[in-house]
């Protein structure tokens, strides 16, 4: 996997996080420099955290699923994006956005949407180690992508509201299922 799929993975995780990050910009009165600090370094560090913790754990399984490798990493990363699409929709169907959203903004309450927004990265970390991954630019490059995608959406949301939110689930969602696919046909050796 190079630098490319890694910046591709690194916007289809981030995307939860942004939409997240939206939903607290919705809340958040006066929006101060330390607020969008706060929500952006939360954010990255769970989606950092999450994927080496997952690959460290993969790793330890990494010769018993040597041969199923580039299945495993397709069907993780499509479940991930199917998950990440379907609850997008859902929240379009169901929700009101303000419903949604913390009124106050309290450390805890980041902290926890940011480990919540970073699930699937741990999952991500998983097919890192099945595929090789060097796993510290790795996560170095997935912690700065949702650091900025984050710091945005607080501001976006902040000003425009939470219409691109359900968008940027569905956007990183097909993202995740599309470098899934990519995997697996690279691994069958079909042109690609």
């Amino acid at each position: 996997m190079g630098l490319f799929e890694i910046v591709l993975v690194g916007l289809g995780l981030s995307m939860d996080a942004f939409a997240a990050a939206i939903c607290r910009g919705l809340a958040i009165r006066k929006l101060t420099i330390k607020e969008i600090l706060q929500i952006g370094i939360a954010f990255g560090t769970f989606q950092a955290m999450m994927p080496a913790a997952g690959f460290f754990l993969g790793r330890q399984f990494e010769e018993s699923v040597k041969a199923v490798d580039h299945w495993a990493a397709f069907l993780l990363l499509t479940f991930i994006g199917s998950k990440m699409i379907w609850d997008a929709v859902g929240e379009m169907v169901h929700e009101n956005v303000a419903d949604t959203c913390f009124r106050p903004l309290r450390l805890r309450e980041i902290l926890s949407l940011a480990l919540a927004t970073s699930i699937d990265a741990l999952a991500a970390g998983i097919t890192f180690a099945f595929l090789q991954v060097h796993i510290l630019p790795a996560i170095s490059l997935i912690g700065m992508i949702t650091f900025i995608l984050s710091c945005t959406g607080v501001i976006l949301g902040h000003r425009f509201g939470g219409r691109q939110k359900t968008k940027a689930g569905i956007a990183g969602g097909l993202i995740l299922i599309l470098m899934g696919l990519k995997i697996l046909v690279e691994h069958m050796g079909m042109p690609g």
